[in-house]
C-alpha cells in the first residue's frame, strides 16, 4: 500500500471513531464533526473508509491463533488474550480473547455499515468511485460477518447503522442466514470491484476482484462445498479474477522488500513507524526479542514436515534419523521455524548460532521466558523492525498458495484431483519450496484417503505460523483427536515418558461444546435476546 493511502487509513481511523461517538446525540456538537456537517465532501467517504480497512483484522489474532492450535503453545497466561486457556479447554463464557473478538468484529461491522449508510449524501463523490467504495465495505463487512459465524455460529445480523438500545435488543440470526449474506455481499462486491492490476500504486491494499473471490472460496471451503470451491479457485488460476503467481522464493515472500508481491491476495496493510505491531518479539528466539516466548511451535508440526523425498518421517524409505531430525528436510521447514543449531542472521549483518538444548543459553528450554518446546519461528521476522521490535510489515490474511491449496483440496474430495491438477498446486508449491527430488514432486499413487492425508499436510506446512490451522481443525473435525492430550517440545527427557519429548502443556477439547464458542456473557448481560451455544 503507498504511504498516502496508509496515511490516510489513519486519519480515516480517527475520524471514524469521532463519528461512532456521536450517533445518539440529540444537538449538533461544534468541536467535531457529525453525521449532519462531515458527509460532505468525497474524502469523508474515503476517511471511513480507510478506518474500516484499519479495523479489518488484528495482529494479536493473526498470530496468536496458532497456539490455539495443535503448532504452537503459549507459555503466557496474559498474552494472546489469554489463548492459552482456550487451548487448554479451560475457559468460559467471560474469556477474554472471546469476549473481544466479538467485539472487535462488531465495531468493524459498525464502520462498514456507517459508510454504507451515508455515502448517498455525497453528490460530489464521482459514481464509479461510489460504487467502488460500497463494494470494498460489503467485502470488510463479510470478512467480519465470516469471522462471527466460524467462531460463534449463530450471530446477530446487523446491515444498517442502528442505535446502541437497537443494537442492545437484537437476537441471534441463523448461521444459515449470515452465511447466505456472506456469500450474497462477496458476490455482489466481486460483481464491482477491480482486479489488482488495475489498482494504481497508490491503492495497493484495497479489497479487488480476486480477494473478494478467494475469501469467498475460504468461506465454501468451511463449508466443504467443494465444487463451488473449485469453481472459484478455477476463476483464479485461470487468470480471469486478476493476476496472482507464486513468488520465486517461499522465504522472499514474507521479506519486507517484496511487499503487495504476486502472491498477495489480501492483507492487513501497515506503515512504519504510523502504523505497527511488536508481535514478532513473543515467537523469536530470546536473545533476539528480549521478551517472553508466547508463541512456540509444537512438536507435532515439526513432525509434519516431511522429508525431501516427500515421505512423511514415520514411512518406510523417508531417511528420517531421530538423532539428526533437522537433515534432510522439507526446504520450508528451516525457512519457517528456529531449532537447535539454527543460524539466525540479525539484522546487522552477523550471525548468532541458537541453541535449545537444556543447559546451552540464553534461547535453551530450561530457561525462563525462553521457548518451552525448543522452537522460535522466523516466519515474519521483520529485520527493518525498529529497536522494539515493532514493525511495519504487510500480514497477509490470503495468499495464491492458499488458493492453490484449497483448489486442490476441493478436487481430491470431489475426486477429481489429476496428476495435471498436482502438478499445478501442490507440485507448484514444492518446486517453489526447493524440493527436487522427483519422488516429492511427482503425483503420489493412492486413493482418495491417503491424498487426503498428504494434501493437508501440505497445507499445514505450506501456511504454518499464518494463523491458519486452527480453521482447519475445527472444520476438520479433527480438533477433537489433536487437542485432546500434550503439546510437545524437543527430545530431551525420560525416553519412558512420550519417548522422551518434552511435555508442555495437556489440551483438551470438548467435541459436544468447543467446535464453537460462547456467547460472550457480557453481551449476554445487556441483551437479554441472545441465547447461548449448546455446552455453555
Amino acid at each position: 500500500m503507498n504511504r498516502n493511502f496508509r496515511y490516510t487509513l489513519l486519519l480515516g481511523l480517527g475520524l471514524g471513531m469521532g463519528l461512532s461517538g456521536c450517533q445518539d446525540l440529540d444537538i449538533t456538537p461544534s468541536d467535531r464533526p457529525t453525521d449532519a456537517t462531515f458527509w460532505t465532501q468525497a474524502a469523508d467517504a474515503s476517511n471511513v473508509l480507510n478506518s474500516c480497512y484499519a479495523g479489518l483484522y488484528s495482529s494479536e489474532y493473526f498470530f496468536f491463533n496458532e497456539t490455539l492450535s495443535d503448532n504452537a503453545f503459549n507459555k503466557s497466561d496474559v498474552d494472546g488474550s489469554n489463548a492459552r486457556n482456550i487451548a487448554e479447554g479451560a475457559y468460559g463464557t467471560n474469556q477474554s480473547r472471546i469476549t473481544n473478538e466479538w467485539g472487535f468484529h462488531y465495531g468493524g461491522i459498525r464502520a462498514c455499515n456507517r459508510l454504507l449508510n451515508n455515502i448517498n449524501k455525497i453528490t460530489s463523490l464521482d459514481a464509479n468511485l461510489k460504487a467502488r467504495y460500497i463494494a470494498e465495505a460489503q467485502a470488510i463487512r463479510a470478512f467480519h460477518y465470516f469471522q462471527l459465524m466460524t467462531w460463534y455460529g449463530d450471530v446477530p445480523l446487523i446491515t444498517t447503522e442502528v442505535s446502541v438500545t437497537e443494537a442492545n435488543a437484537l437476537p441471534r440470526a441463523s448461521r444459515a442466514d449470515v452465511l447466505a449474506f456472506v456469500l450474497s455481499e462477496l458476490d455482489a462486491a466481486a460483481g464491482v470491484l477491480p482486479v489488482n492490476t488495475a489498482y494504481s500504486a497508490e491503492n495497493k491494499g484495497r479489497f479487488t476482484k480476486g480477494g473478494a473471490l478467494a475469501l469467498k472460496a475460504r468461506v465454501l471451503l468451511y463449508e466443504g462445498r467443494w465444487a463451488d470451491v473449485s469453481a472459484v479457485t478455477t476463476q483464479l488460476i485461470n487468470g480471469q479474477a486478476g493476476t496472482y503467481s507464486l513468488f520465486p522464493t517461499y522465504a522472499g515472500v514474507f521479506s519486507p522488500a517484496n511487499e503487495n508481491n504476486s502472491e498477495d491476495v489480501l492483507d492487513m496493510q501497515y506503515a512504519f513507524p504510523s502504523r505497527t505491531y511488536n508481535v514478532q518479539r513473543q515467537f523469536i528466539p530470546r536473545t533476539e526479542g528480549k521478551l517472553v516466548c508466547s508463541i512456540a511451535p509444537t512438536q507435532e508440526l515439526v513432525n509434519d514436515y516431511v522429508m525431501a523425498n516427500g515421505k512423511a518421517i514415520n514411512e518406510a524409505g523417508s531417511g528420517y534419523n531421530e538423532t539428526t531430525p533437522y537433515t534432510g528436510r522439507d526446504p520450508r521447514f528451516s525457512t519457517t521455524l528456529v531449532y537447535d543449531g539454527y543460524v539466525w542472521k540479525r539484522p546487522d549483518g552477523s550471525n548468532i548460532t541458537i541453541r535449545t538444548f537444556p543447559g546451552t543459553g540464553d534461547n535453551s528450554v530450561d530457561r525462563a521466558d525462553a521457548s518451552p518446546t525448543g522452537y522460535y519461528s522466523s516466519k515474519y521476522f521483520d529485520p527493518t523492525a525498529d529497536a522494539n521490535l515493532n514493525s511495519g510489515l504487510n500480514l497477509m490474511l490470503i495468499r495464491y498458495a492458499d488458493v492453490l491449496l484449497m483448489h486442490a483440496e476441493a478436487l481430491n474430495e470431489q475426486g477429481k484431483l489429476t496428476a495435471a491438477d498436482w502438478n499445478s498446486t501442490i507440485g507448484a508449491l514444492r518446486r517453489r519450496a526447493g524440493f527436487t527430488d522427483a519422488a516429492a514432486l511427482n503425483f503420489p499413487s493412492g486413493d482418495q484417503a491417503s491424498l487426503r492425508t498428504i494434501v493437508r499436510r501440505e497445507r499445514r506446512t505450506e501456511l504454518a505460523m499464518e494463523g491458519l490451522r486452527i480453521f482447519d481443525i475445527r472444520r476438520w473435525r479433527t480438533a477433537e483427536t489433536v487437542l485432546n492430550g500434550y503439546a510437545h517440545g524437543i527430545k530431551t527427557g525420560d525416553p519412558a515418558v512420550d519417548n522422551g519429548y518434552i511435555r508442555v502443556d495437556q489440551r483438551t477439547f470438548d467435541p459436544a461444546k468447543h467446535y464453537l464458542w460462547p456467547v460472550p456473557q457480557r453481551e449476554r448481560d445487556i441483551n437479554a435476546n441472545l441465547t447461548q451455544n449448546p455446552g455453555w
